[in-house]
């Protein structure tokens, strides 16, 4: 380990990561679990909440909310956390036409996301379509929400660090 990696890892020196900012979108536990976990990585977090009374309830929680996607940048990686929402389709479309640096959709790798067809109906583009991610996070077999936002969250950074993740180097 080089001096400036041991310096950040004790705490003596802070590590050069940029802007980072992360919007889970769709309240629930994987959604808290990646708030809670990518504060602590330095991410500037929010929750994105189209329904009104899920939205409240979040917000009575302290999480920063909003009801849309609009307003992101270019710098924000956007997690959709639950693929059987009726507003899935249109988050996304509005997703794929904002600048966000990076879109995934949390889901079973073996099925085609539910997200293609509600997608195509609404008219977005294949090569649009294909910038949304899936599976997404690291294959570490996680089966909680603590543990996806985990595999997640870990994915995100070896994304964002041009490294593939898991145990290759």
């Amino acid at each position: 380990m080089s001096d400036e990696s041991c310096a950040v890892a004790h705490g003596s020196s802070p590590a050069e990561v940029g802007e980072r900012a992360l919007a889970a979108v769709f309240a629930g536990p994987v959604a808290g679990h990646l708030l809670h976990f990518g504060r602590e990585l330095g991410f500037a977090v929010r929750l994105v909440e189209p329904d009104p009374q899920r939205a409240a309830e979040a917000r009575n929680g302290g999480i920063p909310v909003q009801q849309a996607v609009t307003g992101l940048d270019d710098g924000t990686d956007i997690v959709v956390t639950d693929h059987h929402r009726p507003e899935l389709g249109s988050v996304l479309r509005d997703a794929l036409h904002g600048p966000s640096r990076w879109i995934g959709v949390l889901g079973n790798p073996r099925h085609e996301g539910p997200h293609v067809a509600a997608l195509r109906e609404l008219g977005v583009a294949e090569e649009s379509i294909a910038r949304v991610h899936r599976p997404v996070g690291l294959n570490i077999g996680s089966r909680t929400p603590p543990e996806i936002a985990l595999a997640t969250l870990a994915g995100l950074i070896a994304d964002r660090n041009g490294r593939p993740g898991g145990f290759e180097f």
